[in-house]
C-alpha cells in the first residue's frame, strides 16, 4: 500500500468520525432520535442507506464466487428480492409508519394480545437481533478478513512484542481468521494480522454509529454508497481492460470452458441469464428462485428495511425509498458486478484441483486479488476505500438495528419492567443502546472463525430464515394469524434448519429451504385455526391505528370501515408491485445480456430481438406502474 492509498483511507475515516461527533447530542435525547433519526428521513436518504447496507463488502465476493461456480443465472437468488423490496414500499410501508413502533419485535404487542405475546417479543428480539443478526454480521466480517489480508501486514509495522502478544492471544482462542491455505505457523501470523485489521475497521465504525445513532449511519451511508459505486465502476474498467474487453471475455470463457470443468459447468452455462441455458436448473431450483423473496425473514421488511421506512417523514418518502433502493440494488449494482465477475474469471483462471468450499473461497478471493494485482496506486486506494465504505455501511446498520432489539425489546421491556421494576430514563436507554452495539460486535467476531466461506454463511442464513416469511406477511393481511402462529413458525424453523444442515449435508440448499418453509408455514397456519385468536377488541384497535390491507372481514366492519377497501388496496398494490418488478427485471436482463454476451433463451428466435423486446417492456411499463403508484398514494392520502 502506497502513501497516497493510505491518505485516501484516512480521509474517509476522518469524515466518518466527524459524522458521529456531529450527531451525538441529538441522538442522545431518546430512542426515537437514536434508532429512527426522529422520523425525519427523506426518501432518497433512506433508499441510498438501504442500498449502502446491502452493497456490503461480502456481497461482491459472494457474486464473484456464484458467477464462477454456478453462472450468472444463480444471481437470480439475489435479484428475486426486488419483489419483496417493492412490496414493502407499495403495500406495507404506510402500515409500518402508522404503527409507531421502534422495532418489528415491538409490533407483536400491538398486533396480538395472547398471554404469550411478551414471550414472542423476547424470542424475536433474541432470534433476529442476536442469532440471525450476528450470523450475517459475522459473514460481513469474514469478508473483511479477505479484504484486509493482502494489504494490511501488521507484522511489518508493529513492534514485535505487541504483535507476538496478539499472535499468542489469537492462538490461545483458536481464532483461525484466514481461509488461505498456509503452513501452520503462518496461519497464526496471518490470523493475528487479520484480527488487528478487523479491530481497526470496526473500531471506527462502532465509534460513529454508537455516537450518532441512525443519523450518523444514514449520513455516512450516503457517501459510502457513492464511493463504493464509483470505485466498483473503476475496478470493473481495469479488470475488463486487463481481460481484453467484453467480447474477449465472452470468447475466452466459451473457449476455456468448452467442456465441463471439475465442478461441471461450461461456458454457455456461466453466461446464461435464463433457465433454459443455465446449469442444473430443476423445478425445485426454479421454485426456490421464484418464492425465495417470500420464504425469508425480510418478506415484509422486518429488520433494518422496516427501520428505514419507519424513519421516513412521510408515506411517500417511504415509497420513494424502496424504489430508489431497488433500482440501485438490482440494476445499478448488478450491471457493474456482472462484467467484473466474468473478467476476474478470465484474468485469474480457476485451479482445477479445487472443489467444494475451497473452490468457492478461492473464487471469492479473486475479487480482492484483482484489487491487489491489477490496480495502480491511487486507484487501488480509492477501490479499497470503496470496499471499506461498503463494509462500514453494513456493520453500522447491523449494530444499530441489533442494538434496537437489545435496548427496546429486552432491556426496557423485560429487565426494567420485571427486574428493576421502574421506567428507565431516555438518556439511560441511549447509554444501554451504545453498550449493546459493542456486545453485538463481540458475539459476531466470535462466529467468524467457524465460517468457511461467504457463500456458505449466506446459504445458512437463508435456510434459518426460510420459515418466517409467509407468516410475517400474513399477519398484516389476515386477522386470524395470532402470536402462537409466529411462535410455531420460529420454533419449527429454528429446530428444522440446523437438523437438515447437520444430518443431511448432501441435501441441496434449495430442498432444505423449501422443506423448512413448508413445514414452518403449515405449523403456523394450523396453529392459527386451533388456538385462541386475538380478541376482537384488540384487533379493532390495531386496525384503526394501522389500517392494514387484505382480508380483515368483520374486524373492518367493527372498526366502522368497508372491508372491500382493504381487499382492493391489497390487490392493487400487488399489481403495481408485479408491474414494477417485471419492468426492473426486463431492464436488468436486457442490459446484463448485452454486457455479458449472454445467449438468448433456447425458445426465442434471436438474441437482438430478445434484447429489444426486454427493453421495450422494461421502459414501456415504467410510466404505467409509476402512474398507478402515484394515484394509489393520492387516494390513500
Amino acid at each position: 500500500m502506497t502513501l497516497i492509498d493510505a491518505l485516501i483511507i484516512f480521509v474517509f475515516i476522518g469524515y466518518s468520525i466527524y459524522s458521529g461527533l456531529k450527531n451525538k447530542e441529538i441522538a442522545s435525547k431518546n430512542l426515537v432520535e437514536y434508532f429512527l433519526a426522529g422520523r425525519s428521513l427523506k426518501g432518497w436518504q433512506a433508499g441510498i442507506s438501504m442500498a449502502a447496507t446491502q452493497f456490503a463488502a461480502d456481497t461482491p465476493l459472494l457474486v464473484t464466487g456464484l458467477i464462477a461456480t454456478a453462472g450468472i443465472f444463480s444471481l437470480w437468488r439475489l435479484w428475486i428480492y426486488a419483489f419483496s423490496f417493492l412490496l414493502l414500499g407499495f403495500l406495507l410501508a404506510p402500515c409500518w409508519r402508522r404503527s409507531e413502533v421502534l422495532t418489528d419485535a415491538e409490533l407483536v404487542e400491538l398486533r396480538y394480545d395472547q398471554k404469550l405475546v411478551g414471550t414472542l417479543r423476547g424470542i424475536k428480539a433474541i432470534y433476529f437481533g442476536t442469532i440471525f443478526n450476528c450470523t450475517v454480521l459475522a459473514m460481513v466480517l469474514l469478508a473483511a478478513t479477505r479484504l484486509a489480508e493482502p494489504f494490511l501486514h501488521w507484522q511489518e509495522w508493529l513492534s514485535p512484542w505487541f504483535f507476538n502478544f496478539v499472535v499468542s492471544l489469537v492462538k490461545s482462542l483458536n481464532l483461525k481468521m484466514t481461509l488461505t491455505q498456509l503452513p501452520q505457523d503462518q496461519i497464526w501470523i496471518v490470523s493475528a494480522s487479520n484480527f488487528i485489521s478487523i479491530g481497526a475497521i470496526v473500531l471506527m465504525t462502532v465509534f460513529y454509529s454508537t455516537a450518532g445513532g441512525l443519523r450518523s449511519v444514514v449520513n455516512t451511508d450516503t457517501l459510502q454508497f457513492f464511493i463504493a459505486i464509483i470505485a466498483s465502476i473503476i475496478f470493473a474498467y481495469y479488470v475488463v481492460d486487463k481481460a481484453g474487453g467484453l467480447d474477449s471475455i465472452k470468447n475466452l470463457i466459451m473457449k476455456r470452458f468448452s467442456q465441463p470443468n471439475s465442478w461441471g459447468i461450461v461456458g454457455s452455462e456461466i453466461l446464461a441469464f435464463t433457465p433454459s441455458r443455465a446449469k442444473d436448473v430443476s423445478f425445485v431450483v426454479l421454485a426456490v428462485f421464484a418464492f425465495q423473496w417470500l420464504v425469508q425473514m425480510n418478506s415484509d421488511g422486518t429488520g433494518y428495511l422496516a427501520q428505514r421506512v419507519m424513519a421516513c417523514k412521510s408515506d411517500q418518502d417511504a415509497k420513494t425509498a424502496t424504489v430508489i433502493f431497488t433500482f440501485a440494488q438490482i440494476i445499478v449494482r448488478s450491471l457493474i458486478w456482472i462484467p467484473l465477475g466474468l473478467g476476474l474469471l478470465v484474468v485469474f483462471p480457476p485451479d482445477p484441483s479445487l472443489s467444494g468450499s475451497l473452490l468457492t473461497a478461492d473464487r471469492e478471493f479473486t475479487y480482492v486479488k484483482g484489487i491487489s494485482e491489477i490496480l495502480p496506486p491511487g486507484i487501488k486506494g480509492l477501490v479499497l476505500v470503496g470496499m471499506l465504505a461498503a463494509l462500514a455501511s453494513t456493520i453500522d446498520t447491523h449494530l444499530n438495528w441489533g442494538a434496537s432489539y437489545w435496548t427496546n425489546d429486552i432491556y426496557k421491556r423485560f429487565i426494567c419492567k420485571h427486574i428493576f421494576k421502574k421506567e428507565p430514563s431516555s438518556k439511560s436507554l441511549v447509554r444501554v443502546a451504545r453498550l449493546a452495539n459493542i456486545l453485538i460486535l463481540v458475539i459476531a467476531l466470535s462466529l467468524v472463525p467457524v465460517l468457511d466461506s461467504v457463500q456458505t454463511a449466506w446459504q445458512i442464513s437463508l435456510i434459518l430464515g426460510a420459515g418466517m416469511g409467509v407468516v410475517l406477511l400474513l399477519r398484516w393481511l389476515w386477522w386470524r394469524i395470532n402470536a402462537l402462529s409466529e411462535i410455531f413458525a420460529i420454533g419449527i424453523s429454528a429446530l428444522l434448519a440446523p437438523f437438515l444442515i447437520i444430518v443431511f449435508p448432501g441435501l441441496s440448499d434449495a430442498a432444505k429451504l423449501i422443506i423448512v418453509a413448508i413445514c414452518s408455514t403449515l405449523a403456523a397456519v394450523i396453529a392459527s385455526f386451533f388456538t385462541t385468536p386475538t380478541s376482537q377488541k384488540h384487533l379493532v384497535q390495531f386496525y384503526k391505528k394501522v389500517n392494514p390491507p387484505g382480508y380483515w372481514g368483520k374486524i373492518a366492519e367493527l372498526a366502522g370501515a368497508d372491508p372491500s377497501l382493504a381487499v382492493n388496496k391489497f390487490w392493487k398494490s400487488i399489481g403495481i408491485t408485479f408491474l414494477a418488478t417485471f419492468s426492473f427485471f426486463c431492464l436488468l436482463t436486457a442490459f446484463g445480456t448485452l454486457l455479458a454476451g449472454s445467449p438468448e433463451p433456447k425458445w426465442f428466435p434471436s438474441r437482438m430481438l430478445w434484447i429489444s423486446t426486454l427493453l421495450a417492456l422494461g421502459f414501456g411499463l415504467w410510466p404505467v406502474w409509476y402512474q398507478f403508484s402515484k394515484e394509489s398514494h393520492s387516494k390513500a392520502g
